[in-house]
C-alpha cells in the first residue's frame, strides 16, 4: 500500500470582533464619555426644572443620572459647569473649518452660527432654552459668563485665525469673534425671553445682516 502523503495543516482563521485596535478603542471611550456626559446633563436638566437651580443638589443629579456623585465631578468640575459647557463649541469649530477656504469671513461665521444652532434647537430645543433662562437669571452662572466668554471667543478666534492666517490674538480676529459670540448670544435671549414665538433660524440671520452691514440701524 502506498502512503498516503499528508496534508499540510491549515493555519488557525485568527478570531475577529475579539479586540479592536487603539483607534476603536478609544473611540469607544470617548463615545462611552459623551453618553455620560449628556446623561448627567439631562438628569440635572430635568431636576432644574422640577425643584430649581439653588435647590438642586449635585448628589440628586448623580442619581437621577445613575452615576456617583465623583463621576459628576469628574466631568463636570462644579454645579455651574453643567449648564456653562455643552456641545456648541465643537460643534461650531467643526463647522467653521468646513466651509470654503475663500469664503468672506462673516458669511463663514453666519452659517457655522446657523448650523450649530439648527443643531442643538433640532436635538434638545428645551435644553437650549432652559440653558439661555439660567444664563441670565441665576446669579452664580451669570457671574462665570465672563470667563465663558472668554474660553469661547478664544475657541472661535483659533480656528478662525487657521483659515485667515492672522494670529489668534491679533485685534481685528477678537473683535470680531467677541462681536458675533456677543451677538448670537444676545440673540437668543431675545428669543427666549419672547417666548420663542420667531424662527431662531431666521432671528439669527437677521442678527449677522445687522453685523455685515456695519451695526447700522
Amino acid at each position: 500500500m502506498t502512503p498516503e502523503t499528508p496534508t499540510p495543516a491549515t493555519p488557525p482563521t485568527p478570531a475577529t470582533g475579539t479586540t479592536g485596535t487603539t483607534g476603536d478603542r478609544s473611540g469607544l471611550r470617548e463615545r462611552k464619555k459623551a453618553r455620560t456626559r449628556q446623561a448627567i446633563r439631562r438628569a440635572a436638566y430635568r431636576l432644574f426644572a422640577e425643584n430649581g437651580y439653588e435647590a438642586t443638589r449635585v448628589e440628586e443629579i448623580a442619581a437621577a443620572a445613575e452615576v456617583s456623585p465623583s463621576t459628576v465631578f469628574r466631568y463636570f468640575a462644579t454645579k455651574e459647569d453643567i449648564v456653562l459647557t455643552d456641545e456648541q463649541d465643537p460643534l461650531l469649530a467643526a463647522g467653521l473649518r468646513s466651509r470654503p477656504a475663500g469664503e468672506p469671513v462673516l458669511e463663514s461665521l453666519r452659517h457655522a452660527v446657523l448650523d450649530t444652532l439648527d443643531h442643538l434647537h433640532a436635538t434638545d430645543r428645551t435644553e437650549l432654552v432652559q440653558r439661555t433662562r439660567l444664563v441670565r437669571e441665576v446669579p452664580v452662572i451669570r457671574g462665570r459668563t465672563a470667563e465663558q466668554a472668554a474660553r469661547d471667543a478664544d475657541m472661535l478666534a483659533a480656528v478662525l485665525a487657521e483659515r485667515a492666517g492672522h494670529p489668534a490674538d491679533s485685534l481685528p480676529v477678537r473683535v470680531i469673534c467677541v462681536a458675533v459670540m456677543a451677538a448670537v448670544d444676545e440673540t437668543l435671549w431675545q428669543w427666549v425671553s419672547g417666548g420663542q414665538q420667531e424662527d431662531l433660524h431666521d432671528l439669527v440671520d437677521r442678527t449677522m445682516d445687522l453685523l455685515a452691514r456695519g451695526m447700522t440701524l
